[in-house]
């Protein structure tokens, strides 16, 4: 079994070798204040960040702050929204989302972990994702893509993503978590894809335990 040094260093060079290649944008979704970047990443889940980029730009026209969103009728935002998929579910989270804003935080988002964990439809991945890009708290971003490469990559032998973030958490230092989740997207996009990864063309080949090379 490899060592917790060993993978240390591994992970490390991960980083170093995948890092240069991919753009050092710390998220897609298209945002000008925390609160909309907690909206978009609500609507990202199982949805590109194409397509959320899509809806937001009509929605953030109609709503602007929390007391918007509790207050518009049902099914007017669950119109507006529904080319992310799941829109009945999310347009909850949404209202819920910002009920919890109004009430807990006077309608402003909270820049830590614990608060932002008691705002409804809001878990550790969407937390990782608005404290990282907007208040620049360290965090380890675990959706599909990096489950998907850590596992590939060695560096976890959990499936469940909260267990994963500890485990790339005792492998990188803080400065490095929330970056190495953004690459690691960016690579499971373009080359490590879920159905086939692209061997032949991924940088990080001679790293990964799981090649066919």
């Amino acid at each position: 079994m490899e060592s917790l040094r060993k993978k240390s260093a591994r992970a490390a060079r991960i980083y170093e070798t995948l890092d240069p290649l991919y753009t050092p944008s710390k998220t897609a979704l298209q945002h000008k204040n925390p609160f909309q970047l907690l909206i978009a990443t609500i609507l990202s889940a199982q949805c590109t960040d194409k397509k959320v980029n899509e809806v937001t730009r009509v929605l953030f026209k109609k709503y602007k702050k929390p007391a918007d969103f509790l207050n518009a009728p049902l099914a007017e935002l669950e119109a507006v929204i529904r080319p992310t998929g799941f829109y009945h579910n999310k347009a909850k989270s949404l209202k819920g989302c910002s009920r919890g804003l109004l009430e807990r935080f006077k309608g402003q988002v909270p820049a830590n972990m614990e608060d932002m964990l008691k705002l409804p439809g809001v878990g550790r991945k969407t937390a990782n994702v608005v404290l990282g890009a907007a208040f620049g708290v360290p965090g380890v971003v675990v959706d599909t893509h990096v489950k998907r490469l850590c596992q590939r990559l060695g560096l976890t032998e959990n499936q469940d993503p909260d267990k994963i973030e500890k485990d790339i958490e005792k492998l990188l230092s803080p400065e490095r978590w929330r970056r190495f989740s953004d690459i690691l997207i960016y690579h499971g996009r373009a080359i490590c894809k879920s159905q086939k990864p692209d061997h032949a063309r991924c940088a990080a080949c001679k790293l990964c335990p799981t090649n066919d090379l």
